[in-house]
């Protein structure tokens, strides 16, 4: 089995889309996890994105919505669900579901790693 390693991320963590918008969590499911105070990011919360001023040959195309891609098999869960780290794989995408690049997570001060 596999393992992924790095930085759990929380709902306060900076992450932002590759053109320069904010990464936000738009949903908190019930029975969350908290890590000083600030709730454990899942693959169960949703993710919107603001302010992306991305544009294709003038026509505004911002990204909209980040998908992360985890899995069990890393073990590593919050309420049986796939925690988010900062090494796991995500993508940012149009309204219309244009691929537009991974997001972008900002180093933060390490509170637990996962190795």
């Amino acid at each position: 089995m596999s393992r992924t390693s790095g930085s759990l991320l929380d709902t306060d963590a900076v992450i932002g889309c590759p053109h320069g918008g904010r990464v936000t969590t738009a949903t908190t499911p019930s029975g969350e996890v908290r890590l000083a105070g600030a709730v454990v990011a899942t693959a169960a919360h949703s993710y919107v994105v603001m302010g992306c001023p991305h544009t294709v040959d003038g026509v505004p195309m911002p990204c909209v919505t980040v998908r992360w891609t985890t899995t069990d098999s890393d073990g590593v869960t919050a309420g049986g669900v796939p925690v988010l780290l900062d090494t796991s794989s995500a993508q940012c995408f149009s309204a219309a579901f244009v691929p537009q690049g991974p997001p972008v997570v900002q180093a933060a001060q390490r509170r637990v790693t996962v190795r």
